[in-house]
């Protein structure tokens, strides 16, 4: 007789390296969306950035950079968010990027 080489298929987990991450999915992303407020006021949020990072420091050269006002709102679920006036969403993504901060692929802009 031929002996073949043949593999008895065994059951596959496809959850079974869930437990190597520590978000939902494979990688987090950051979040910059825009708020219509009233009229042509818009409001530019950024959120998920990493925790470890100074918000406040981001803010500061976020204004500065963009000639904009803003703030950081601590909330219960999302975490802090960035808060900046107008229609920033291009403008924070290219800084994010070319600060090093988080790669292009990371990011998701939302909005009309």
């Amino acid at each position: 007789m031929v002996d073949l080489d043949v593999q008895i298929p065994t059951t596959f987990d496809p959850f079974a390296e869930a437990g190597e991450f520590d978000g939902t999915g494979t990688k987090e992303y950051v979040h910059i969306r825009i708020q219509q407020r009233n009229g042509k006021k818009s409001l530019t949020t950024v959120q998920g950035l990493r925790h470890d990072l100074s918000y406040e420091k981001i803010l500061k050269s976020l204004k500065k950079d963009f000639c904009c006002n803003g703030n950081v709102v601590k909330d219960k679920e999302l975490g802090k968010i960035i808060q900046l006036q107008g229609d920033q969403r291009k403008n924070v993504s290219q800084f994010l990027v070319n600060a090093g901060i988080v790669k292009k692929d990371q990011i998701k802009i939302h909005g009309f």
